[in-house]
This record gives structure tokens, C-alpha cells and sequence, in this order.
């Protein structure tokens, strides 16, 4: 689901800490252990800018020696690392930063302030915002700086001081529960629920292009919030599939006379925003696609006469939820594209003039980010290139015959290239990796700047990770998993294995935050760990990812019964222990998996589990279409199921999940009830969809979901 997959991210970096003892590296592994500080990893760097002049690396990081996160310089040699902000000044890390175009300094957030550091390390206070503020950027000519606060645009006069709100656009949310991924304000400047862009300067800092989100029309759902001094219905602004969505455009905001002028652009309710940006000579691109991920539109539009043409337009009525980006190359004759336009998402150039694209990248292999596009015309993306577990930086040209590849270290890599091209920041991560910061100099070789993990850490042994292949029970395609094992495996002996987290996309050599964490807890407490990429995972080409279509619990299923097929084919693994677990789409593979496919698994846990279509969010049309099109896709709730259930289920869910609605669970749980079914429940009054999120929550739940395996699979 896209909606659901962006959940995902959230859940693998979750940021549960506290203070805490620290363990000795002989001690056994504990989720106590995992849940305090401080953490195990260390804290990686994030946010790389490089100055205007591509002198200077900017990153916030925090140190070992650091109490939260600071603002970081480095050469762009890779030499004189050093931190540049002041960790006793103020409260709260550093969050977002800009350079100032003279490339002599910088201004960031901190808490509820705006501050200027030179890189002298000499600092001031500019302003302070009584509502919080995000999304700080700084106008081309260095006059202003404009954050986001309270569902506005600001400006803040580097030159007098003084604050100026520049739209005035907000309406506020109808809840007054500060929880919950639909908890948004009713009009905003900013991204849509799931995501996208905020605003963008012009070049030449007369204009600014603003997205506007407007949810005065979007259906009122209750979301009962008990924990208040008496139950709060809580109603929140969240679609279900069919339903209007979001009403997103972009207007044009006349920096000099705040006037905001919001483009007619086509059914705003059904097409999402990707993206927009400015070209040099000053038109805007606007990247739209339908919520149905079935068609997608670029238009360009001439602020002067203010004309839209359309670009282009790709139309495919099988194509599921898709990753979509574009950017104006600097001549401002090309717009460069990322599509998935034949089997593989690709890099593909288009001439305004003649808008038929054109190639870049190569055709085997995905390009899964970017792309990133220097002053010099130099043009980086990733990709899975040369395996669909890997991901890697690439380099090339308009006119290039052959993309360069700049990264040679397995796992993956998302880069920062400098304005002049010839250098390019990474943060790198990988199985056994966390996340660290590289730096690739104009020669190509790689260089440390950060090395974020704890002594600890290192000194504590690590699960091995194997990729293997198989083939599936019901077609002829070639399946991936992903399997994490102690060292020095007896395979002499059968071993539980526990399947999760499961999802699409996760076969993959990346550090999975929290949850690479606690797959390694489960390794030490005797478990195999095994991951699968079921239908809808990128890396194998169209068809594997378009079978997903409106067959969500379906071919997926299939997928994750030829794992067990292969799993038991194995000598060391005790057929009759294999559990499995999720959240979100995971969660509902567990829930389905159990319900559908009887005895496959011996335990499951359900965490945030999706169990009826009808209560998708509205942005889930991209897999399941709308019930006037797709009705048998609606007809495939959980709760029909119910009498099937033979395993052991634990259900795990947060009372606060506005993504998936408590109430499906219950209504699942009632069913299962009345066939007499037994079954377990935790759930978190104050949980929302990020259910690891709050410590105390990640605590009992997890907890629950670890003696559910040990008392169903590690004893028996």
C-alpha cells in the first residue's frame, strides 16, 4: 500500500531512548537494554548540505560526547571536522538549517529560535516562534529566511530582524488531540498527509510557489481518545477509498505584496502533488499524478503570463503505487524524470520542446532515488545496480554513453552531490552497518567522516545475513529472502524461525533502525529471522510488482508459503516452529496469513494489522482502486475469516491508529469470538500507528510479541 508503506520508515527509525544503565557486551541482549539509553548504535548523521560555493559539508549529528543532536562543518577534503554550534546554548537539538548564499555562514532551528552561525563558530539569536516552526529555507538573494508555523508561510528579515507572516491560510484542526497521522490542520500551506512538497523559491526570490491543502471536505471520523479527563470523541478529517481526498494545488506568493494566487489546476481532490520547482529562467514545473497511480502529468508553468501547458502525460491502468520524482536540468531545455515507463523504473531525460523520453540509466536494473542535479549539468540518482538487495550511487550526463558508478560499499547509499559536481556526500548503512557519512572526493575514493556507533556496539557479535533464492509454488518466479542467523549455526540441530518483520521491499542490505535491533534480540534468544519480497516489491521487474494490484492477501501469501516450502527443505529448521509477524501491511500478511492459510504458521502477531479494505485510507486507491470499480477488492475483509483460525494469534494495536482504525481490530475480534476462537490482544490506549513510538508503549507491546514466540515456538 502506498499509504501504509510510508509507515514503514517511521517504524524502522523509531526513537525510543531514555536513561539508563549501559550493558557490557558479554551480557545477553534484552529489549529493556534496547529501550534505554544510551543507545546501542549511536546516533547517525543526518541532513548533509553542502555551501553555495562547495567548500563546506554541513550534517547534524551527535557525537559521543554530544547530549543531543549539533551542527557539524567539514572541509570538503573531508578534513577539519568539527562542530559548529554551541551544545549549552539554548534548549533542544538543532533541527532543520539553510547556507546563506555567501556561503559565510548558516541559520538554523533550534527549539522555538532561529539562529545565525558563521563558520568562525560566532552565533546570534535572529528570531523566536510561539508556535514552533519547520521546513527553514533562505531566499536566493540571502534577504529573507521562511520557515512553516502553524499552517503559514513566515518570513524573517535577515537584514532588520523583524517577522512577517506571509500567508494567512490556516484554518485549525478539528481535534484538539495533539495525536495521529490525520491529525492536521483543516487548511494548510504543506505537505499532504502522506508527504510531498512545502514551498519553493524563484530564482530570482519575487515569488514563491506554496502547496495548499485544503481538508474542509474530507469525511469526519471519530477516533476516541480516553485518555482526557472524560472520553473524547476525537473526530479527526480522514477519507476512505471512493471519498474525495485532500484538495491539493499550488499557488504563487508575491514576496512584496503577500498576495497568494492559488493555480486551477484539475481535479485537486483525486491528483496529488509530487513535486514542483523553479527552472533558472524562472518556469515552474509542477509533477501531479492521479491517486489511483494510473496516470501522471508534468506541466510547466510561465509565471509572467501565467499559461500551464501540459508537458507530458503517461497513462497504464495496472500501475500500483509508484516512486515518482522530477527536476529541471540547469540548461532549463530538460526536465529530468524518474518513471517506471517499461519494466524498470528508470532515469529518462524529456526536451521541453520535444517531450518524449529518453533513457539515462540502465534498463535492467531500478533506479529507486533521485534524481540530483549539480550546477555543472552533472546528473546523480541510485540504483539496485548490479542487485536487487543493494542500492548505489551512479553519476552521468545529458550526453554520457555510459552512467559512472561511485559507490563500491555493499549496502545502501543516498548521496548529496556538492553544486560543482565533484564531490559527493553519502550516508551509507548496511546490514550490520548503521548509518555513517561518507565523503567521495573528484577521484573517487571514499573517505570516513562520521563514526556513529558505540563501543558497545562493536564489541557485541552480530547475526550473520544470507541472501538466497527459491522458486515460487504457484508460477514460475524466482523468490528472494532475506535470513539472519547466529554465527556458528548447529546444523546439526532443528532451529525456530520467526518471519519479520514482513512486508514488501525488505529483502535488502540496509541497517533497519529500531527493528534491525530487534531481529538481532531474536537471533541471540535462538530464532532464525527470515524476510521475504512478496508481490508489490520493487528490484524484479513490472509484473512481480503490478500482481499486487487490487490482490492485496493474495499472491503475497503464496509468496510467504513457498518461503515456509523452501524453509523446510532445510535441515536445521524445525518445521513445526515457524511464526510470523508484521505491522501495518505486515500486519495484515500475519492476520490473512493465519486466516487463510491454516497451519502454515504455528504463532503470529498482528501489530497495526489493515483487516478491512473498506477503511483504507483514501490515498490506498493505488492498490485497491474504489469500490465502484474494484468491488471484489472491498469484499475481502479479515473478519469472514474467522472461523479458519486455528494458531496461536496475538493482536497488537494502538487505540489512537487513525491509519488503521481500533475499530476494524475489534470488529475482527468480535468475529473471532463468536466462532470461539482463542486468541490474545495488547493494545496501547494512547498508541497510534507508530505503536513503538512512546517507550512505555514499546515496552509492553514488544514485550507481549516476544513471549508470545518464546511460550508458542522456543519451548516446544
Amino acid at each position: 500500500m502506498r499509504t501504509l508503506a510510508a509507515v514503514l520508515t517511521a517504524l524502522l527509525s523509531c526513537g525510543c531512548t531514555s536513561t539508563g544503565p549501559t550493558a557490557d557486551a558479554g551480557d545477553p541482549m534484552t529489549l529493556d537494554r534496547l529501550l534505554s539509553g544510551p543507545p546501542l548504535v549511536g546516533a547517525a548523521p543526518s541532513r548533509p548540505a553542502w555551501s553555495p560555493d562547495s567548500r563546506h559539508l554541513a550534517f547534524r549529528w551527535r557525537d559521543h560526547d554530544d547530549a543531543r543532536s549539533e551542527l557539524w562543518l567539514v572541509d570538503a577534503t573531508g578534513d577539519h571536522r568539527r562542530r559548529l554550534t554551541d551544545a549549552r546554548q539554548g534548549r533542544g537539538a538543532v533541527g532543520a538549517f539553510a547556507w546563506l548564499p555567501d556561503a559565510r555562514g548558516l541559520v538554523y532551528l533550534r527549539s522555538r529560535t532561529l539562529w545565525r552561525v558563521d563558520l568562525d563558530g560566532s552565533s546570534r539569536q535572529l528570531a523566536s516562534f510561539d508556535g514552533g516552526a519547520a521546513d527553514l529555507q533562505v531566499s536566493p538573494d540571502g534577504r529573507y529566511a521562511s520557515v512553516l508555523q502553524r499552517g503559514d508561510l513566515w518570513l524573517v528579515d535577515l537584514v532588520s530582524g523583524a517577522t512577517l507572516q506571509a500567508t494567512e491560510v490556516a484554518v485549525p484542526s478539528i481535534s484538539a488531540v495533539p495525536v495521529g497521522r490525520y491529525r492536521r490542520r483543516d487548511v494548510e500551506i504543506g505537505s499532504y498527509v502522506w508527504g510531498g512538497p512545502t514551498y519553493a523559491w524563484s530564482p530570482d526570490g519575487r515569488t514563491i510557489a506554496v502547496h495548499h491543502v485544503d481538508r474542509r471536505a474530507v469525511r469526519k471520523v471519530p477516533f476516541p481518545y480516553y485518555l482526557a479527563d472524560e472520553t473524547d470523541p476525537n473526530f479527526v478529517r480522514r477519507g476512505y477509498p471512493g471519498d474525495a481526498n485532500e484538495r491539493r494545488t499550488v499557488g504563487l506568493l508575491d514576496v512584496a505584496t503577500r498576495r497568494l494566487e492559488l493555480l486551477d489546476l484539475p481535479e485537486p481532490e483525486a491528483r496529488r502533488v509530487v513535486d514542483f520547482s523553479w527552472s533558472r529562467n524562472g518556469e515552474l514545473l509542477i509533477d501531479r499524478d492521479a491517486d489511483t497511480a494510473v496516470d501522471r502529468w508534468l506541466h510547466v508553468l510561465d509565471p509572467g503570463t501565467g499559461a500551464l501547458r501540459e508537458l507530458w502525460h503517461d497513462h497504464r491502468d495496472t500501475r500500483v503505487y509508484t516512486s515518482a520524482a522530477s527536476a529541471w536540468h540547469p540548461d532549463g531545455e530538460h526536465v529530468l524524470l524518474l518513471a517506471d515507463l517499461a519494466d524498470r523504473y528508470g532515469l529518462y531525460a524529456l526536451h521541453v520542446d520535444r517531450p518524449e523520453p529518453r533513457l539515462l540509466s540502465a534498463p535492467g536494473f531500478d533506479v529507486t532515488d533521485g534524481p540530483w542535479v549539480t550546477d555543472t549539468g552533472a546528473i546523480v540518482y541510485v540504483t539496485n545496480e548490479p542487485s536487487p538487495y543493494e542500492r548505489h550511487v551512479f553519476r552521468t550526463t545529458l550526453d554520457a554513453t555510459a552512467p559512472q558508478r561511485l559507490t563500491s560499499r555493499p549496502g545502501e547509499a543516498r548521496p548529496y552531490p556538492s553544486p560543482d559536481g565533484t564531490r559527493v556526500a553519502v550516508l551509507h548503512g548496511a546490514d550490520d552497518a548503521p548509518t555513517d557519512l561518507f565523503l567521495f572526493g573528484p577521484d573517487g575514493r571514499e573517505r570516513r567522516i562520521t563514526d556513529s556507533t558505540t563501543a558497545e556496539f562493536r564489541r557485541r557479535e552480530r547475526a550473520v545475513v544470507r541472501y538466497v533464492t527459491f522458486p515460487s509454488l504457484v508460477d514460475d518466479a524466482v523468490l528472494h529472502a532475506r535470513i539472519l542467523e547466529p554465527r556458528g549455526l548447529d546444523r546439526s540441530r532443528r532451529h525456530p524461525v520467526i518471519f519479520g518483520p514482513v512486508y514488501s521491499n525488505t529483502v535488502r542490505n540496509r541497517w533497519g533502525g529500531f527493528y534491525a535491533q530487534l531481529q538481532q534480540l531474536m537471533v541471540e534468544r535462538g530464532y532464525l529471522v527470515v524476510q521475504v519480497d512478496v508481490r508489490g516489491s520493487t528490484g524484479y521487474g513490472r509484473a512481480f510488482r503490478e500482481d499486487f494490484l487490487a490482490d492485496f492477501a493474495g499472491r503475497d501469501l503464496d509468496d510467504l508459503e513457498s518461503a515456509v516450502a523452501y524453509l523446510e527443505g532445510l535441515g536445521h529448521v524445525d518445521p513445526d516452529r515457524i511464526g510470523i509477524w508484521g505491522s501495518s501491511y505486515g500486519g495484515t500478511l500475519t492476520a490473512y496469513a493465519l486466516l487463510k492459510k491454516p497451519g502454515l504458521f504455528d504463532a503470529g502477531v498482528a501489530c497495526a494489522a489493515a483487516v478491512d479494505p473498506r477503511f483504507f485510507g483514501s490515498d490506498d486507491v493505488a492498490i485497491v482502486r474504489r469500490p465502484d470499480t474494484h468491488p471484489e477488492a472491498f469484499a475481502r475483509g479479515a473478519a469472514q475469516y474467522a472461523a479458519a483460525l486455528e494458531d496461536p494469534l496475538l493482536l497488537i494495536h494502538g487505540m489512537q491508529d487513525q491509519v488503521v482504525p481500533f475499530k476494524t481490530i475489534i470488529v475482527l475480534a468480535e468475529e473471532l469470538m463468536k466462532a470461539g476462537k482463542n486468541f490474545d490482544m495488547a493494545f496501547a490506549p494512547g498508541g497510534t500507528h507508530g505503536w513503538t513510538g512512546r517507550r512505555h508503549h514499546a515496552r509492553y507491546l514488544l514485550g507481549k510479541l516476544l513471549a508470545h514466540f518464546d511460550r508458542h515456538l522456543a519451548g516446544r
